[in-house]
Formats: C-alpha cells, sequence, structure tokens
C-alpha cells in the first residue's frame, strides 16, 4: 500500500480500533459472556488478516498430541453451507471450506467441524463426541465469545505484527495490545538462514506487547515430496503451477531453488474457487503443450482439495496432477514447542474453568 494512502486510511483505523478496544473490554470486564469447554481448548490465531501459517500449525499439534481424542473446530471460511456442519465422508471442500476439508483428509485421526459460532460449534462437537480430549479451534483468537484454555499467537516473518497497523491502514484485526492474551507465539514462515542474532531482536520486539515469560518461537515451512492425484506418472521437471493462497512467491522460490521451471503460473487469490470450466482452462493450457509429458501441474494441498467435481472426475485422470503437502519445522528452543506444549497440557499451563 502506497505511503501517502495509508496515512489518509489512519483515522479511519483509529474508528476501527474503538470499536475493537471497548467490545475486548466487555469480555475482560466480563460485561460479555464467554463459554469455557470443559475440555482442554487450543486456539490457533494472528493477529493479522491473511495467511500466517495457521493450517500447517493446527496439523502439526493435531499430530503433537495424537494420542489423544481430538477435535478440529473452523469457522469453514468461504464454504457454501451455514451454521454447524460435521466432516463425514460425504463432506467436501464446499461444504466445508477448504482447509477444514484439508484436516479431514490429512488427519483421519481427528473430528473436523465447521461452525460460525464457535461456542454453539463446540457444543455440538460434545455431543457427538463426548469422549473428546481436546479441541483445537483454527483462527480464532478475536473470537472472545469463547474462552479458550490456551491461546496460541502467530505471526508471519515477513509481516510481524510490531511493524504492522490497524485495519483499513494495515493488515491488524485489533490493536497489538490483543497480543497480551496470548499463551506463547511463533514466528513462522521464517527463512532457512534465520540467525540467533536475528531471533534476539524480533524476541525483543514482540516482548513489548506480550505479557512477561511468554515464549516466543520460530518456525519454517518444509515442503514434503510431491503426491499425484491425477493419472500415474512421474513428476516432471516443468511445472504448470497453480495457487489460491495469499502469498505464493516462497513456493515458488523453492521450486526455482529445486530445479523446476515453471512454464506458467495460475494464480487465484487466497481460498480462490476451482469451478469445472476453470479446472478446463487449465486442463486446456497444458494439452496445448508442446511437450505436454515432460510438464507436470502442481498445487498447495489447500487448492487440490478443491479439485475434486464430479462433472471432471474422468478429466483429472488424464492429467498429471500433483500437490506439495508442507509442514512446520521449529528451530531449536528451551524448552523446545514439543516439550512446552506438552507440559502446558499436563501441568497448569492450560486454564480449564478458571
Amino acid at each position: 500500500m502506497p505511503r501517502i494512502l495509508q496515512y489518509l486510511l489512519i483515522p479511519f483505523s483509529w474508528l476501527y480500533g474503538l470499536v475493537v478496544v471497548v467490545r475486548n473490554y466487555l469480555y475482560d470486564a466480563h460485561l460479555s459472556r464467554s463459554y469455557q469447554a470443559p475440555i482442554p481448548v487450543i486456539c490457533v490465531g494472528n493477529l493479522t488478516v491473511g495467511g500466517t501459517g495457521k493450517t500447517p500449525q493446527v496439523e502439526y499439534l493435531a499430530r503433537l498430541f495424537k494420542n489423544k481424542k481430538i477435535g478440529i473446530l473452523s469457522r469453514g471460511y468461504k464454504r457454501k453451507t451455514k451454521g454447524f456442519v460435521l466432516g463425514d465422508a460425504q463432506a467436501t471442500a464446499l461444504t466445508l471450506g477448504d482447509e477444514p476439508f484439508q484436516y479431514l483428509q490429512s488427519l483421519p485421526f481427528v473430528k473436523v467441524a465447521v461452525c460460525e459460532k464457535r461456542a454453539e460449534g463446540i457444543q455440538r462437537l460434545l455431543t457427538a463426541f463426548p469422549d473428546l480430549e481436546l479441541i483445537l479451534l483454527d483462527d480464532a483468537f478475536q473470537h472472545r465469545a469463547v474462552k479458550a484454555s490456551f491461546y496460541l499467537l502467530l505471526t508471519d516473518y515477513s509481516r510481524l505484527f510490531t511493524n504492522d497497523y490497524l485495519l483499513p491502514a494495515g493488515r491488524l484485526r485489533e490493536p497489538k495490545a490483543g497480543a497480551k492474551r496470548a499463551d506463547a507465539i511463533v514466528v513462522t514462515k521464517c527463512p532457512e538462514n534465520l540467525t540467533t542474532f536475528q531471533q534476539q531482536t524480533i524476541t525483543t520486539k514482540v516482548q513489548e506487547f506480550i505479557r512477561a515469560g511468554v515464549p516466543v518461537f520460530y518456525s519454517k515451512i518444509q515442503y514434503g515430496q510431491a503426491i499425484a492425484f491425477g493419472k500415474d506418472s512421474p513428476l516432471a521437471k516443468q511445472l504448470i503451477l497453480v495457487t489460491g493462497i495469499v502469498n505464493a512467491q516462497p513456493l515458488v522460490q523453492y521450486l526455482q531453488g529445486q530445479g523446476f521451471g515453471i512454464v506458467h503460473h495460475f494464480k487465484g487469490a487466497d481460498h480462490a474457487e476451482y469451478s469445472p470450466e476453470r479446472i478446463k482452462e487449465i486442463y486446456q493450457f497444458w494439452a496445448q503443450q508442446p511437450n505436454k509429458e515432460n510438464v507436470s501441474i502442481l498445487m498447495t494441498q489447500k487448492d487440490a482439495v478443491k479439485w475434486q467435481h464430479p462433472s471432471v472426475k474422468n478429466l483429472l485422470g488424464q492429467m498429471p496432477l500433483f500437490y506439495l503437502p508442507i509442514v512446520n519445522a521449529f528451530w531449536p528452543h528451551e524448552p523446545s514447542f514439543d516439550a512446552y506444549m506438552q507440559q502446558a497440557l499436563t501441568g497448569e499451563g492450560f486454564h480449564i474453568n478458571s
């Protein structure tokens, strides 16, 4: 955003901030009621709009605590349904939203549900599965109608909340003081060459806005082996890249660093939809390549879950389709992120009915 436009929007940010501050005060002063579940609830969220790596972080936590009976509750952004919807064999990205449907496919040991009203969603999830031992709330840091047991706040390395402004001048959903609700901070999407000095510098900045003793962890995205979901063929070195995410540049740089050439990049907005017409358009582009047998179509897993239209099922079997899974990896920290979260869950770090 041009600096002059940002300055012009600052008065509107003050008005927006005033509304959010009043709303938060009502909850902090217990003038507005919050629901608290009878089991531990971890809220994973951020202060900004846009992607900060919540999906791989939620999956990381699910795998970390996979010895427990886990439920994941999300709003289900851009789904075509309303109210509470439980992930089942009939679910699709249209009924759940792309991230919840990805959870359903990637984490078969987890119960997945979506609901705009998280308090209602938690209660209905517990009614359906009364033996649940832990619930992960996806993107609910500002959802004050629920009081979570533990708040995990994410901030993107390239867009730290400490350097941002409130909407609409910046990307902050609420004032930076909201970070004081966090029980741990994760700086996500860090570069491979992040130094200890850089971590210390960022930690010092973040500590100005959080409670004393709250740890700051650092994570990076690691890409796994490409997984085929179209016709049976090896991944070619020439790619047609398809993305519907906030920032595809790190993925582009990774692929180029691995020696892949990008023939064309079909860029979509975050949570982009893939109609049968759009899929056919991409198919036609691939089919028209002079050496199409040496060209593969690659996308993120979040995009791949939306390519399952019955009307194009036969077409998908003709295309060399692949998705690239991603996972979180943490820099060394004492205690480690895993140990800290395990201790929080078994010790006094989680607040239940307090």
